[in-house]
């Protein structure tokens, strides 16, 4: 049953990448404007989302 559970999430896996990795782009253009009009809020915002698309790509094995 485990390893029907670690298959099946590889699969989703490899789905979701090209996901995360356009929302990755958007997170640093959002990232960017944000910096560009120095609202610290959305910096902050933007920096706490690209981290928890990081970790989604690291749990994926994208950056190993």
């Amino acid at each position: 049953m485990e390893q029907l559970m670690n298959t099946l999430k590889q699969n989703d896996g490899r789905e979701r990448i090209p996901v995360l990795r356009l929302e990755l782009d958007y997170e640093l253009v959002t990232l960017h404007d944000a910096m560009v009009n120095e609202d610290l809020v959305a910096i902050n915002n933007a920096k706490n989302r690209l981290r928890q698309l990081r970790a989604e790509l690291i749990e994926y094995g994208v950056f190993r």
